[in-house]
């Protein structure tokens, strides 16, 4: 009984300091929004603040058109994660349950696509957007990444797990591959759609490099675009950027603490570990 004990104390205790390495630099940046800049250049700093203040959300809203890229940022995540589930799966349905020629090729270089940095892709994907005329639009931001490999591997492990007889049921009955996939595969991927969403939401709110390739003027910049403004010729201003770090962090831990069942259900029935 005694070794059981320590056993679990030494679990929590390693818990515990996991949760405050992951934990601890988020809650040092929420409680540094609300610090005087000269109280976060300090040596040494503070953790809990001497002085409170909301004066750092208030000039950051004065300096940056957070409204504007908030917006943006959001429409450009929700398009994202709607055509991703879409696809994705459409995509992964194909790959999973239906017979054509060149199957497995294909299933071949979406897993190569993983391997590729996307980097490497930024030049060629921003010459054919320039082409197209597409530079400076949300069509231009959002288009390279309306399907992913990650989602369609992610459906088609999922979906490769579904019974085939519930298809083929199905078919007897005359339905179509359209309505199959509508009725049958759809209501049954709620934990892989919850994972992907996430994933795709968090991968666009929080992409700076490519939007800001692409947005050229300060209607179309997205939060972590704006926030880069933030570093003039003045210097960096620490104040104004935690403050933006909340701003930007805020929507995206309401999102996963409200779909953090589904995200480990469908972690755990993709194959990934």
């Amino acid at each position: 009984m005694n070794r059981t004990r320590r056993q679990r104390a030494i679990v929590y205790l390693g818990l515990a300091v996991g949760l405050l390495l992951v934990a601890g630099p988020f809650l040092w940046t929420a409680l540094s929004s609300v610090k005087p800049e000269r109280e976060i250049r300090q040596d040494p700093p503070t953790f809990w603040p001497q002085t409170w203040t909301l004066d750092n959300f208030a000039e950051l809203f004065d300096r940056v058109s957070i409204g504007t890229a908030f917006a943006n940022s959001l429409i450009i995540a929700l398009v994202l994660v709607a055509t991703n589930l879409l696809f994705c799966s459409m995509v992964g349905y194909a790959f999973a349950k239906l017979s054509f020629r060149g199957k497995n090729l294909a299933f071949g270089l979406v897993l190569v696509q993983l391997a590729i940095p996307a980097i490497v892709l930024m030049v060629p994907q921003f010459v054919l957007i320039a082409k197209l005329g597409m530079v400076n639009t949300f069509i231009g931001i959002i288009l390279p990444t309306v399907v992913t490999p990650l989602g369609v591997f992610m459906m088609r492990q999922f979906i490769s797990d579904l019974p085939d007889e519930l298809i083929d049921a199905a078919r007897v009955d005359g339905a179509r591959e359209f309505r199959i996939f509508a009725t049958i595969i759809l209501p049954l991927c709620g934990p892989p759609l919850a994972t992907l969403g996430l994933i795709t939401f968090l991968g666009s709110w929080n992409n700076f490099l490519w939007p800001a390739v692409v947005a050229q003027s300060e209607n179309m910049y997205t939060l972590p675009v704006a926030l880069n403004i933030l570093n003039d010729f003045e210097g960096t201003h620490y104040n104004l950027l935690v403050a933006g770090s909340v701003v930007v962090i805020a929507p995206i831990l309401f999102l996963f603490v409200f779909l953090q069942r589904f995200f480990i259900q469908g972690i755990a029935t993709t194959g990934l570990k």
